[in-house]
């Protein structure tokens, strides 16, 4: 699931490296993992499961925690966060996103994780 932030910046799905900033969303981003925000944010109760991947922004020095969430009830609705609410495909993730926020979302649905990856805020980088 992702949402289109409030402020312009396109399509976000907060993972809280982006939290204090949810409206400037670095193009499309999978939703962060705190039960309670994807509720505030747009109506949609989760239920966390396990972790899918760690991903290291080395321009920004942040590191994000992605776990694969199960939607439990609730219903999309819009807030001050989200002035839209979408569900995609995985084709539709790979062709809307950039390469580092699609691979959260690709990540988490192969099962194979939990990978650890690295970028620069737009591309993958080599481990450091």
């Amino acid at each position: 699931m992702s949402f289109l932030g409030r402020g312009g910046g396109g399509l976000a799905g907060d993972l809280g490296e982006e939290h204090p900033d949810v409206t400037r969303a670095e193009g499309l981003q999978p939703l962060r993992t705190e039960q309670g925000h994807e509720v505030e944010a747009t109506g949609i109760h989760v239920e966390v499961d396990e972790l899918t991947g760690v991903y290291k922004n080395t321009t920004r020095g942040i590191v994000a925690l992605v776990f694969r969430c199960k939607p439990v009830g609730g219903e999309e609705r819009t807030s001050s966060e989200a002035t839209a609410v979408t569900w995609l495909t995985p084709d539709e993730v790979a062709e809307s996103m950039s390469e580092v926020y699609a691979l959260r979302f690709l990540d988490a649905l192969d099962g194979a994780g939990p990978h650890v990856r690295s970028h620069d805020g737009k591309q993958l980088t080599p481990a450091r």
